[in-house]
């Protein structure tokens, strides 16, 4: 069984695959400093409950965008799993695509990995929307590489941003309000982050297949996708699922990982 782990600025998630079929996936919060130990006690305990052992894991792929957590991540692998892990954007790794930036190593690996599964299940000429702590348009090529993109601050931390600081707003759910215009605090809230969202999404759309000057598939991931989704048509079809697969076809592309031994652990970051 492989192990797919993604770790984001808010949420880690670890996916088990037996074959090409996801048979557990559990979320922990990114914390800088839980140790592997930590994640492993974790871990195991949760794949016990679903009738799985650690024991039967023969890989592991990484791909973090918090270069804080990767230590601890590497060092589960290698002293629990007994497994030399894949890390996404290591200069060993064939990730099977071209990336098209200045800085190629300074593109953040879950959109490398969004990219890999995108082009990897729907082809070229895309805009993937990912709705995460950040919120990310980027840009798959006709022939699968990476050509850029826009980062833009996440819906939830914009909203924490607006109670933060203005002290009469209160901290308040992301919804679709029934109007656009708010006749209280709240629904005024919800209204300009809801709303503005979408105009901000249609807009860079927009701007992007302008540029680009050729038709291009929009496709929306992440946990916020499908509310933003109904209510336009800037978004052709959601996939909550790109980067698990992303990973394992990376994996599956590396496969000299397999016989790795691990590398010795240390205690010291």
């Amino acid at each position: 069984m492989l192990l797919a782990i993604d770790a984001g600025n808010t949420n880690i998630v670890f996916a088990v695959y037996d074959g090409d079929r996801v048979v557990a996936q559990f979320r922990a919060s990114t914390k800088e400093g839980r140790t592997a130990d930590e994640y492993y006690a974790w871990l195991a305990q949760l794949m016990d409950i679903q009738g799985l052992k650690a024991s039967e894991i023969n890989g592991a792929i990484i791909a973090t965008v918090v270069p804080q957590a990767l230590f601890n991540l590497q060092r589960l692998c290698r002293k629990y799993l007994k497994r030399e892990p894949l890390v996404v954007g290591a200069a060993d790794v064939d990730l099977g695509i071209e990336i098209k930036t200045d800085r190629p190593r300074a593109v953040g690996a879950d959109r490398v990995v969004n990219a890999v599964a995108a082009y990897h299940d729907h082809g070229g000429d895309l805009i993937i929307i990912d709705f995460g702590t950040a919120t990310t348009f980027d840009i798959v090529g006709p022939g699968g590489s990476y050509d850029g993109g826009i980062i833009a601050p996440g819906v939830n931390l914009s909203m924490e941003a607006l109670h933060q600081a203005a002290a009469q707003l209160p901290r308040i759910a992301i919804e679709r309000p029934q109007s656009v215009v708010g006749r209280d605090t709240v629904p005024a809230m919800q209204s300009g982050v809801f709303w503005g969202y979408i105009a901000m999404i249609e807009g860079l759309v927009a701007r992007i297949k302008a540029e680009i000057g050729r038709p291009m598939k929009v496709i929306g991931t992440g946990g916020l996708s499908n509310l933003f989704r109904q209510s336009t048509t800037a978004i052709d079809m959601l996939d909550g699922d790109m980067t698990i697969r992303g990973l394992r076809y990376i994996w599956e592309r590396n496969a000299d990982y397999r016989e790795r031994p691990p590398a010795e652990t240390s205690d010291e970051a």
